[in-house]
């Protein structure tokens, strides 16, 4: 086996962390910087309370961001980045704010719309905007990947785009910021690190230190995410699914994900499926599919982590997403059987070539009918 692994990130996790902005941003000798931040944290303040650990140092903040962050977004951001002269962004909230501010980082160093690059026409170059990334959701583990995924309404595409530019500088891990996440958020972001942490290990691409990154993760989701969804103030599970999202970001990172976030993203654009929950829609599907790949690595992970085979782990995933009032059948999507072959076809995304078992047009529409 040959690989690589690069992690360029600096980490810093722990409860309260938040509070020590102006002195990280200090010691990265940063000023005149951008807060990208989901709504909802500027009409309940926590953005200005943001501003305020900054004592200065962020000057604008920017939060019109939707739930699948459209290239429409990043290019208002980075153009308020360029005519403010923004030496710096800190990005707030989940993946939408993450990867918005990820794109807009980059874009803005350009004179380019981010369509440009998003539609593979242009690549982007070295030069970008150090990104600061505190993630207010256990799931996206965008604070450690290179990896920004972005909607383009006007072409009704949902992709990810890709670049080392897309590394934050540091990401500040504190689980505080999780506690007030709601129950149906906590579910989905949940599952989503379990998607990755799964995907992650069984890629095509999987190497030896994203594959203990994705049992660490794997492993905490089954012991904590039914207690954070259960009891949200629950600090100790918090934490734990923090950790979770950040080991599931490292785990998928290099490997890429596969089939599972291949069907998520004409299950999010066509029907409007959050993404967490689109991933983990066929999630327990492909783990029974690819159970016994590379002689049975994945079956050995699921007994390794203390269940009987992948068929029992399938089962689990399965039993928490009916918990947790996920969606799990085609009728709960809204999916007509007449509509199976064409949401195959745009399933057939990149990522599913990551996949161990090689995934036909036929074998995905199979896989879509099985959930009945």
């Amino acid at each position: 086996m040959n690989w690589d692994y690069i992690q360029p990130v600096k980490i810093s996790f722990g409860t309260g962390k938040i509070e020590d902005l102006f002195d990280i941003l200090s010691d990265l000798n940063l000023k005149n910087g951008i807060l990208v931040s989901d709504p909802i944290f500027k009409e309940n303040g926590l953005a200005y309370k943001v501003l305020d650990y900054s004592k200065g140092l962020i000057t604008t903040i920017f939060s019109n961001i939707t739930p699948n962050p459209t290239v429409d977004s990043v290019d208002e951001c980075a153009d308020i980045i360029r005519k403010n002269n923004i030496n710096f962004v800190v990005a707030l909230g989940g993946g939408s704010s993450l990867d918005c501010a990820k794109a807009a980082a980059s874009s803005a160093k350009t004179p380019y719309s981010i369509v440009e690059f998003h539609s593979g026409g242009r690549k982007l170059g070295n030069e970008h905007l150090p990104l600061i990334a505190i993630p207010t959701t256990s799931g996206t583990g965008s604070e450690v990947t290179m990896v920004a995924v972005l909607s383009d309404p006007k072409k009704g595409i949902k992709a990810p785009i890709g670049s080392p530019n897309f590394y934050p500088a540091m990401a500040i891990i504190d689980p505080a910021l999780t506690v007030t996440v709601p129950k149906k958020v906590t579910a989905g972001t949940g599952l989503d690190v379990l998607s990755h942490a799964l995907e992650g290990f069984w890629s095509k691409n999987h190497q030896p230190i994203c594959d203990a990154c994705a049992f660490h993760a794997i492993g905490l989701v089954f012991k904590y995410l039914l207690r954070a969804y259960n009891d949200g103030t629950d600090i100790e599970a918090r934490e734990k699914m923090c950790e979770a999202s950040l080991m599931a970001g490292l785990a998928f990172g290099l490997p890429k994900t596969t089939g599972s976030h291949a069907c998520s993203f004409p299950l999010t654009s066509k029907y409007h499926i959050p993404h967490g929950e689109a991933c983990a829609f066929t999630l327990d599907a492909f783990l029974r599919i690819n159970k016994n790949a590379e002689g049975g690595r994945v079956n050995d992970l699921c007994k390794k982590l203390g269940f009987k085979d992948a068929e029992e782990m399938a089962d689990k995933i399965l039993a928490m997403k009916k918990e947790m009032g996920l969606k799990s059948t085609l009728e709960e999507a809204g999916i007509n059987e007449n509509d199976i072959v064409e949401l195959a076809k745009l399933s057939q995304h990149p990522n599913m070539l990551n996949n161990p078992v090689d995934m036909s047009l036929d074998d995905i529409v199979d896989l879509y009918k099985s959930l009945k």
